[in-house]
């Protein structure tokens, strides 16, 4: 669900410069995770050489992760979400990662 710009609120410089783009970087990564896996999985193989023998997966990966780092509507995508977060934060007091964190069933 999208926010009406018109009652957006502010983001401070940090929440846009840094907290957003580091959302989107773990985003990007679920999202290109073959070719993350593929590179991991060429650099485990090759140890040191993997400067060398791992150009084909490096370059997969750095195009994969950048085509979302410029796309627009992904840092869209992100900054609502983290205004989401933040406004449920701001109304329970309870971080994201809390809330997300399964409850004992039984006391």
């Amino acid at each position: 669900k999208a926010i009406d710009p018109r009652c957006e609120p502010h983001l401070r410089h940090v929440e846009l410069d840094v907290l957003i783009p580091k959302m989107m970087r773990e985003k990007a990564k679920v999202r290109c995770s073959e070719v993350v896996e593929a590179f991991s999985a060429c650099c485990k193989e090759t140890g040191i050489l993997m400067v060398v023998k791992c150009r084909k997966q490096n370059s997969a990966l750095k195009e994969c992760l950048t085509k979302h780092y410029q796309d627009p509507d992904f840092f869209e995508e992100c900054k609502q979400e983290y205004i989401r977060e933040k406004e449920e934060f701001e109304r329970t007091g309870i971080p994201s990662k809390q809330r997300k964190q399964k409850l004992p069933t039984s006391m």
